[in-house]
């Protein structure tokens, strides 16, 4: 059942990851500039119901290609970088008084960002580090 959805699925992930890493750099932009606007209540409901849907769709995805953070290895990574990502992103636009570590951890998640959609694209556990000539 689940199975015949499986690309429209597919697509609301993917647009969601876009929404939501384009939120996040605004977002993150914002709060680097000291504009209020980065807290504002609408942006955070949206990033909220952005990354629920996200979740949700990603785990649809998992039971529908039987593989399964902490059995498969790019899944795996994916799921322990977006922790990080989750950690950085709240140091970036509110726990991290400092605008030095607001900078750093807005530039470590952008990273972290860039690398869970690397994996995605690769389903390789090194993203297209695993591409590179050697490895």
């Amino acid at each position: 059942m689940l199975a015949a959805h499986y690309f429209a699925i597919l697509h609301l992930h993917v647009a969601c990851v876009i929404l939501s890493g384009t939120l996040f750099g605004a977002r993150g932009l914002m709060r680097l500039n000291g504009l209020a606007l980065a807290h504002h209540r609408a942006l955070r409901i949206a990033s909220y119901l952005i990354d629920t849907v996200l979740l949700g769709a990603a785990i649809l995805l998992t039971l529908i290609i039987h593989q399964y953070p902490l059995v498969n290895g790019w899944l795996s990574m994916k799921l322990g970088l977006l922790v990080l990502y989750i950690v950085l992103g709240s140091l970036a636009l509110k726990r991290a008084r400092e605008p030095r570590a607001r900078a750093l951890a807005f530039v470590g998640a952008l990273l972290c960002y860039g690398f869970i959609i690397s994996i995605a694209l690769t389903k390789r556990p090194l993203g297209v580090i695993a591409l590179l000539p050697g490895l």
